[in-house]
């Protein structure tokens, strides 16, 4: 078996891995009545349906800051994203005609998780898929920590109260996303 054939392998298997356990952990959350989530979700933030988003504040190209955080006067989804990630790679059009069609109400942030990236290949994803919406890089990782990511793509979607709708681990078909984005906007 070819390395190239390996590796890839070798990836799948991870992201697989990492999506169980990312699930595995969300379950335990679940199992919370759901007049207590309710109630908890006015005060609490947290990375699940229900919840407050986790603020946070990062820099985009062109030294522009890009808030989550609170009511605002759309709703959002931040995609995390790397280079490197085929899923990525496969979504960065769509997510680029989302942003065009329902620029009036929805905001997309593209968060390059750079601590798990390398920023000029970052730099290259965004000029070679032209991205339509802001692109901003957590050097760190710190964003990403905060929403518990654990694969690449992962999508959030928040309303514009700041509450989080959905989570979702991994690529989604065309139809899903525009679904989602349909609900999350109310349009």
């Amino acid at each position: 078996m070819k390395t190239a054939n390996k590796r890839n392998i070798t990836v799948i298997a991870l992201v697989v891995f990492l999506a169980v356990l990312a699930l595995t952990r969300n379950r335990t959350a679940e199992s919370v009545p759901v007049f207590q989530q309710q109630n908890e979700s006015k005060a609490e933030s947290g990375v699940k349906a229900g919840l407050l988003a986790p603020s946070f504040t990062l820099q985009g190209e062109g030294n522009t800051t890009f808030s989550v955080g609170g009511p605002r006067d759309k709703a959002v989804l931040v995609n995390f994203w790397a280079s490197w990630c085929e899923p990525c790679q496969l979504e960065a059009p769509e997510l680029n005609e989302m942003a065009k069609k329902y620029k009036d109400v929805l905001d997309i942030y593209g968060v390059n998780v750079t601590s798990h990236d390398y920023k000029p290949n970052a730099e290259r994803f965004i000029k070679k898929y032209n991205l339509t919406f802001p692109a901003m890089f957590d050097l760190k990782g710190e964003v990403f920590a905060k929403y518990n990511g654990v694969v690449f793509p992962t999508n959030v979607f928040i309303d514009k109260n700041g509450v989080i709708s959905d989570v979702v681990l991994g690529v989604l078909s065309p139809e899903e996303l525009e679904e989602k984005i349909k609900a999350l906007t109310d349009t």
